[in-house]
């Protein structure tokens, strides 16, 4: 590399795919720069996937105190303090963006604090500064959306809720994803009463129909109240604080927060796009092609920002992979299939390849599906209502297990490790010759031998 440049690769957004892709790239021994305007992690560490684990931990301790009972321990007095919660995970965050910091310092890349605009093919503008830059990576990731209805500013988004003064005594949760799911659990556990609207007729859209109903039924023999085919008109703040929200139906329910979580927006509003050709969606998620450049030679773009798959270790993997492309030599591909996923609902869900639905439609009645629900053996001394279901979608033709679903406690450990079987091309057959470890409930999925 020449010294035409400031440097070989600037990086805009310090998330998890932006710390990887100038990590890597400065191992390689080019200059890299990377800017970031809030904070080190990106949404994952921040308001994302860390915290929001740390509060499922949290709120999972109010059935293991009931369990608890059961197996002849006596708890008595327990009560929930949110500030010692809030406050432990803060300082835990903060941690974390400590650990991000060295990382990018012992690499050699240089941090740079503040808004990164562009303003050319080439050219960043942070402050006062202006960069050159031979290569310039967008990973700002994405922002949380409230849609226009009157009253929006009373809501809070999962940016917020991490950070709340008070714990709420009565929330509503608007949305159908997995962050919604994931939340309406989080509040349910720690002793709000919960409500959750969503505007179809099951929320987590995409995912095999039999852990969506699964789960629906039991958050709500937990005491969720799930609103679906539900519309909220507006939100009002009554005299005493609290939140009056109306319907399209006509009633209304009084809360104290009400949180949205009805999806995350590329965040590529005020980037300076314009002063490339740099092209987006109607959703304002950057073009790439299979190689993450966009429309503009110089600039890339990766992660949530381009609204591919919105997980942080795909960001992770295509990192690495632009990376290899640009200064290795390489021209790799990121390969999106069968990648496992879970929501950390409760009970958690934890799923890898195609649904049914999927399955049937790309294949017919070509298809064989496996599965069990059973009540797991901690629950036989506990005494609680909790089932787990199993499922394995099975292509007839070639015996290939194309899909594994679980709803359970452990479902993502377990479907991590499912997820190595279908990568590797596991068949029916391969999981049957496959001894259980009992007892367990994950050996179901080597024992299920009945397809229905």
């Amino acid at each position: 590399m020449t010294d035409e440049f400031d440097y070989d690769l600037f990086v805009i957004g310090a998330g998890s795919g932006g710390v990887r892709a100038a990590r890597m790239a400065a191992a390689q021994g080019v200059r890299v720069a990377v800017a970031e305007e809030r904070y080190l992690g990106g949404t994952c560490v921040n308001v994302g996937c860390v915290p929001k684990k740390l509060f499922v931990y949290a709120a999972e301790f109010a059935q293991a105190f009931r369990d608890a009972a059961g197996f002849g321990w006596t708890v008595n007095d327990t009560r929930f303090h949110w500030p010692t919660l809030r406050d432990n995970k803060t300082r835990e965050i903060e941690r974390l963006n400590g650990v991000y910091a060295r990382l990018l310092d012992n690499a050699g890349v240089e941090r740079i604090e503040g808004t990164a605009t562009l303003a050319g093919p080439h050219t960043v503008r942070v402050g006062e500064r202006t960069i050159s830059a031979r290569n310039i990576l967008i990973a700002t990731g994405g922002w949380p959306f409230i849609p226009d209805v009157p009253g929006r500013e009373l809501a809070i988004t999962s940016n917020e809720v991490f950070y709340l003064e008070r714990f709420p005594s009565r929330v509503l949760i608007v949305g159908g994803g997995y962050i919604s799911v994931e939340f309406a659990g989080i509040f349910n556990g720690l002793g709000a009463k919960t409500h959750l609207s969503y505007r179809g007729e099951l929320f987590l859209k995409g995912f095999d129909r039999d852990l969506r109903d699964n789960l629906a039924r039991q958050m709500a023999e937990q005491g969720v109240d799930l609103l679906f085919d539900s519309h909220v008109e507006g939100i009002t703040k009554n005299p005493d604080g609290s939140l009056a929200v109306s319907f399209a139906d006509g009633h209304q329910l009084t809360v104290d927060t009400v949180l949205y979580a009805t999806g995350r927006y590329p965040n590529t509003r005020g980037l300076g796009l314009e002063h490339t050709a740099v092209e987006i969606a109607a959703n304002g998620a950057i073009r790439v092609d299979d190689r993450f450049r966009t429309a503009e030679p110089s600039i890339y773009a990766l992660g949530d920002v381009i609204d591919r798959v919105q997980l942080t270790p795909v960001a992770i993997g295509e990192a690495m992979v632009l990376v290899d492309n640009l200064f290795n030599g390489a021209d790799r591909v990121m390969d999106y299939t069968d990648i496992p996923t879970a929501v950390f609902s409760q009970p958690p869900i934890g799923t890898v390849g195609l649904s049914e639905e999927q399955a049937r439609e790309a294949l017919g009645d070509k298809v064989r599906i496996y599965r069990t629900e059973f009540r797991p053996m901690k629950q036989t001394l506990a005494g609680g209502s909790d089932k787990v279901l199993m499922k394995l979608v099975v292509d007839d033709a070639s015996d290939r297990v194309i899909g594994c679903h679980m709803v359970g406690e452990g479902a993502g450990e377990i479907i991590q490790g499912l997820g190595v079987a279908l990568r590797a091309g596991a068949t029916k057959a391969d999981f049957d010759r496959t001894v259980g470890v009992h007892p367990t409930a994950a050996e179901e999925f080597v024992t299920m031998r009945s397809p229905v």
